[in-house]
This record gives C-alpha cells, structure tokens and sequence, in this order.
C-alpha cells in the first residue's frame, strides 16, 4: 500500500467518526490533519499528505451530510504555511459551509499547540501596540481572556474529550490552551482502523468521570 493510500484510508474514517457524532448529537467535532511538523517529512510523503488533505476537505464541503447537518467547516492554524491549492481549498469550503450553523467541524491543518499560542500573543501585543500603548500598559492586557480571543479557534468550544488513537500516550501539542480542562482517551487503535465500539467505549469512559473543572 502507498502512502497516499494509507492517507485516505485515514481520511476516510473523517466520515465514519462524522457519522457517529451525528448520530449522538454531538455538534462539534475537531480533526487534527497536519501538523507543522508534518511538513519537516521528506518531500514525497509531505506532497501525498497534502494532496489527500485538499481532496477530503472538497469532498466534506460537497458531501451531502455536510448540508443536511449543516455543519460549517472551518480550518485552524497556519494556514501560510500549506500551499496555494490548498489554501483556496480551505477558502472555497469555508465559503460554501459560512451559513451552516447547527453542528461545527474544526480541521487542524498546519497547526502547532505551541504556535497557536506564540501567535495570539503576538496578535495581541500587535493590536496594543497599534492602539499606541506603552509596555507597562500592555502588560495589564496580556491576560487569558485577551490571549483566548485571539486563538485560531477563536469562537469554538472547549473540547470535553480528546481521543488519541495508535497506542500514543501524549498529545503532541493538540489544542494546548483550550484542553486544560478536557478528559483525555488513549486508544490503542490506529486511526485508520478505529471502529465505532471504540468511539463508544471512548465515550463511556468520559459518562463516568467526575468533572471538576480545576474545582
């Protein structure tokens, strides 16, 4: 098997977990598809990826679900960094999907946890700076509230469960600012091979967690 056919048997499961949501009322959905350090992986590898990632995100904003759920599309991070079919992909379905507004699917494509942070602090800094204060004045605005705001997903909710699958025990700087009171699970199961009893089981072991929230 190739490794774009190994990408779109991954890209394929996007639909099959979609499904599941849609069939529990789970509104908002968030798929981490490329990291930023993805595209340190040797050229062909990264093209492959690339070409599967532009085709998916077509294929969500035609797919026939998308409009009978009404579910927006919206990518996160940075977007500078991907290419221009791509980009005009992302552009193109964000466009299609804007008046879509009762379930929500959020693709993380050229994202970094760590980024995503360096970057809304220096947004913030930037329209501070613009508005003409000085650095002591600033320093009362470097808050979380301010810093939140400016976050690629800026306007989505917090996640409550984050599942990792393939046996890795870490998140890898997905969604660090806005999963410091999520639950995690961890799941053996490669993405590709990730079965509905595996989302329920996911989704069971959050029913039985007590959720404190830092409390």
């Amino acid at each position: 098997m190739s490794g774009a056919d190994a990408y779109r048997l991954g890209a394929d499961k996007v639909n099959d977990v979609l499904k599941w949501c849609d069939e529990l009322g789970i509104p908002e959905v968030t798929i981490w598809v490329l990291s930023i350090d993805n595209l340190e992986r040797p050229e062909d590898e990264v093209q492959a990826l690339l070409a599967v990632i532009e085709e998916k995100i077509q294929d969500l904003a035609r797919h026939p679900a998308t409009a009978g759920r009404q579910r927006q599309l919206r990518a996160v991070g940075r977007l500078d960094v991907l290419p221009e079919s791509l980009r005009q992909a992302i552009a193109e379905a964000e466009r299609a999907t804007a008046d879509h507004a009762r379930c929500w699917l959020n693709i993380a494509v050229g994202y970094s946890g760590r980024q995503e942070i360096a970057d809304a602090v220096r947004a913030l800094v930037r329209a501070r700076y613009r508005a003409g204060m000085t650095a002591d004045e600033l320093e009362a605005y470097i808050t979380p509230e301010e810093i939140g705001s400016r976050v690629y997903a800026n306007g989505s909710h917090d996640p409550d469960l984050i599942i990792r699958t393939s046996g890795e025990i870490r998140l890898s700087g997905f969604l660090l600012w806005q999963s410091v009171y999520s639950e995690y699970y961890f799941c053996d199961v490669p993405w590709p091979a990730f079965r509905k009893v595996d989302f329920l089981r996911a989704l069971r072991s959050y029913q039985q967690r007590d959720r404190r929230f830092g409390i």
